[in-house]
């Protein structure tokens, strides 16, 4: 494999980073690439999710039904925020893999769950020793009593469970249909962590591609295979590669032609992922040159305005989203619908759907 892409790939994830280092819309900017690398890994799979709909879903206010594909996109923008809020050490960690496959809050539940259940014999024994003083019908109508009490805890506790055993991907009896009794997740992932630790001596652009090309080869999760370039991102970012944003693997896969993208070859695969993180960051480098250039625009349009004025807290929040609606920015500003679009009409904002009604704004 030459050189060239990965001298490419360094450099071009170094003045990303840089750039990011002191720009004064670090926070926005990254906000923002959650949700354009989010949709990016949906189109990767076949699957085309609109930004402002994942926008509005976000935000809690669809205009229509979501789709399971939106859902999905939203399953991704939530995991690039854990892992880019959190330590850079954290995704790759025993913790942060159980966390990000779903299973760490089921087990939080059925530790909380044993310890409750714990805590209700020690009540219960509690309660018996006190009631031994208070005579034979004391005793029946407090033990009627609890045993109801009880009886409700139980059968609640096994709604509970029967909610978890739907509703979780981790269940033993998995539908056949859709789960393979074979695949060996736990195995899977230790060959992958296996694959990983023999990167430490790598450049960091290297060991992210090759821990992006191991997941796509060996599939450590039956059905969550966008998992596998967040973890390379969060990787580069655990490397000390990018320290200030968690890179957008996806966007830029999505630029490398579909005829490229799944070379036979190991080598070309590298190539490959090497080239997606170059155009990720060469164009999130783009993206935030044109986002700080209409920031500091629009920011001319603040001069004058009192102290009081909703405008700055306006073109900050518009900074942070693709797009915002009318109902985005009130519940943001804690303003009114109209008042919402007053201040856009100010502002100068551009609107991006075109509609009528319904109508969103954002700094394109």
């Amino acid at each position: 494999m030459k050189a060239t892409p990965l001298a490419a790939a360094e450099d071009a994830l170094a003045r990303l980073d840089e750039r990011l280092a002191k720009s004064p819309i670090r926070d926005g900017a990254i906000s923002r690439t959650h949700f354009t690398d989010a949709c990016a890994s949906l189109w990767l799979d076949g699957e085309l999710v609109h930004l402002d709909d994942l926008v509005l879903h976000d935000a809690g206010m669809d205009v229509r039904a979501p789709t399971h594909e939106l859902t999905r996109a939203h399953a991704v923008l939530r995991a690039r925020r854990r892992i880019a809020d959190a330590k850079p050490e954290w995704a790759l960690s025993a913790t942060g893999l159980t966390s990000l496959r779903g299973r760490g809050e089921r087990e939080q539940e059925t530790s909380n769950r044993k310890g409750r259940e714990g805590s209700l014999e020690v009540d219960d024994d509690v309660e018996r020793e006190e009631v031994d003083f208070q005579g034979p019908i004391g005793v029946l109508e407090t033990d009627a009593h609890l045993t109801a009490a009880f009886d409700a805890v139980d059968a609640a506790n096994a709604r509970a469970e029967r909610r978890l055993a739907d509703e979780t991907r981790f269940r033993p009896d998995r539908d056949s249909l859709v789960y393979d009794p074979d695949w060996d997740e736990e195995g899977r992932l230790d060959h992958w962590r296996a694959v990983v630790d023999q990167t430490r001596c790598l450049p960091p652009s290297l060991a992210g591609a090759i821990a992006a090309d191991a997941w796509g080869e060996i599939e450590p999760l039956e059905h969550t295979p966008w998992l596998g370039h967040l973890l390379a991102a969060a990787l580069l970012r655990d490397r000390g590669k990018t320290r200030w944003h968690l890179p957008c693997l996806h966007a830029g896969l999505k630029n490398i032609p579909r005829e490229r993208r799944r070379p036979r070859d190991a080598a070309a695969r590298l190539v490959v992922q090497l080239d997606a993180m170059t155009a990720a960051a060469e164009s999130g480098r783009k993206d935030h040159d044109r986002w700080l250039m209409t920031r500091n625009l629009l920011a001319r349009k603040l001069a004058g305005r009192r102290a009081t004025s909703n405008l700055p807290a306006l073109l900050d929040y518009v900074l942070t989203r693709p797009i915002v609606s009318a109902g985005m920015i009130a519940a943001e500003l804690g303003i009114t619908p109209r008042a919402a679009q007053n201040l856009v009409a100010e502002l100068g904002l551009r609107e991006a759907t075109g509609r009528g009604r319904y109508r969103a704004w954002g700094v394109l």
